[in-house]
């Protein structure tokens, strides 16, 4: 399977079995489809295929005023015809799928454990229009997180990840820091217990910035892999959709100066501003180069995913111009990165020369298996946006895991249980999206979220061209 497309100038071909990406000329991206139309044995048959190509008005010949004329010649067809061939041969190429046969493999795989998402507060002191967690109640009653709680939590973790020492725990809410004295309780546990079970925590910590202070900020410094600071973007665009609770003053004008003096300290490492983009601001790219000009080099901004009743939800019709925005993106990060001022946008950032391991490729995020979120009362769910939702509660830090039917469903769902994924050139890449978007869209994991799909295929030939580019640069 291939995938042929243009942006900015380039002529790309991705290869999807093999990862092989090639920017060709105008007359091998013209000869490409009479071998994908072809069977594998004629797709290397010399004679057949030039025959083919050069019987075709398509590839040799272009219509003028006079008349017929040559394009190419029937050199340069035999030509691009022996180079296409040789890529195939070298399973650059149409190469086998090396995934599927995996499969079988990868669903009987024993579950291990290896991150948690711990709902620290189901509060917020902000009132979000898009929130999936309802300004932190999850379809349920505000609470915090006890000690107690989050130990037996980060106990459970330990227990449940077998031989793996790198272990994942994301601060999550609502509002982490309205609990935070329990947050540094539980980094301190989780240190201590390292050693003696050969075990290694990154945390992270996902805020809206309300409550950081300079205390906070040197704890997180000292303690957190990873900081991901909420904002949307401009003023008035994150205004309008991150208000305060009591709708008095401007959240942006709070977290701003906070947000760039840890940006500055992290050295302008491991940490993410992080934005959602809606029907309202579909000229997203303005926001990202919004925040990339405060001086943010670490910046996400993602689609927001919400049901059509919702005013601010994306709609089918808004697509072109998210396409148009994300192309502008790229090609600004190039025109930056020649300038000596490169920024990193997360869903541009894409690693063709090794990439994910083949169980990531197929299932992702590892949700409902590798993944679980943990509410303040201790309830397990596949993933924070699962949590509330009574048909995948999964267990308790108290039990364990009482529902080995929802495991097992979650370890079955991999790009190859998904119809819409089988011939999809982005499989490989997006894993198959987000189990949760497909569920609220469609009423199952197995499915897949339209308008999230669209987009991250745009996103994907944007990150492949901008490699691309680089190339040519170098």
């Amino acid at each position: 399977m291939i995938h042929q497309y243009k942006n900015n100038g380039y002529n790309i071909v991705l290869d999807v079995n093999s990862g092989c990406v090639h920017a060709v000329d105008e007359l091998v991206y013209d000869v490409l489809p009479f071998f994908e139309e072809e069977n594998k044995d004629n797709r290397t048959d010399a004679d057949y295929m030039y025959r083919k190509v050069c019987a075709s008005d398509k590839t040799l010949y272009t219509e003028n005023e006079e008349g017929i004329r040559c394009r190419a010649t029937e050199e340069d067809c035999k030509e691009a015809v022996e180079e296409i061939i040789a890529l195939i041969h070298e399973d650059m190429l149409f190469a086998e799928d090396i995934y599927e046969p995996y499969i079988d493999t990868f669903k009987n795989r024993q579950p291990v454990v290896k991150a948690l998402c711990l709902h620290i507060a189901h509060d917020c002191n902000l009132g979000c229009k898009y929130c999936f967690a309802e300004e932190g109640e999850y379809h349920g009653r505000r609470a915090l997180m006890s000690f107690e709680v989050g130990k037996k939590a980060l106990d459970f973790l330990v227990k449940e990840s077998g031989s793996r020492r790198n272990l994942e725990v994301d601060f999550f809410g609502g509002e982490p820091l309205m609990n935070w004295e329990v947050v540094k309780q539980l980094v301190e546990y989780g240190r201590s217990i390292e050693e003696a079970n050969n075990k290694k925590f990154r945390f992270t910590l996902t805020t809206n910035g309300m409550l950081l202070n300079d205390e906070i900020l040197e704890f997180a410094n000292r303690e957190m892999g990873n900081l991901v600071l909420s904002i949307d973007g401009r003023r008035e665009i994150n205004d309008f959709m991150r208000p305060t609770r009591n709708g008095k003053g401007s959240s942006y004008d709070i977290i701003v100066p906070k947000f760039k003096k840890a940006a500055e300290s992290r050295n302008q490492m491991n940490y993410y501003v992080r934005g959602t983009y809606t029907h309202y601001n579909t000229d997203f790219c303005e926001d990202v180069l919004h925040l990339a000009d405060l001086g943010f080099e670490q910046i996400s901004v993602e689609p927001v995913v919400a049901p059509d009743t919702e005013g601010y939800a994306l709609k089918e019709e808004d697509l072109p111009v998210l396409f148009e925005n994300y192309d502008k993106l790229a090609k600004e990060m190039i025109k930056r990165r020649k300038e000596g001022r490169p920024f990193n946008f997360f869903h541009f950032m894409i690693d063709l020369s090794g990439g994910p391991c083949v169980a990531k490729r197929l299932s992702g995020c590892g949700s409902g298996c590798e993944y679980l979120a943990v509410t303040p009362w201790g309830d397990f769910y596949p993933c924070h946006q699962f949590v509330g939702e009574e048909e995948f509660l999964m267990g308790n830090v108290d039990e364990g895991i009482l529902r080995n039917d929802i495991r097992e469903m979650f370890s079955d769902c991999n790009v190859y249980a998904k119809e819409k994924c089988k011939n999809c050139f982005a499989k490989f890449y997006c894993s198959g999206g987000c189990a949760a978007n497909s569920y609220h869209f469609h009423g199952h994991i197995n499915d897949a979220y339209d308008i999230g799909c669209e987009l991250q295929k745009k996103r994907i030939e944007c990150a492949i061209m901008m490699e691309v580019a680089k190339n040519a640069d170098n």
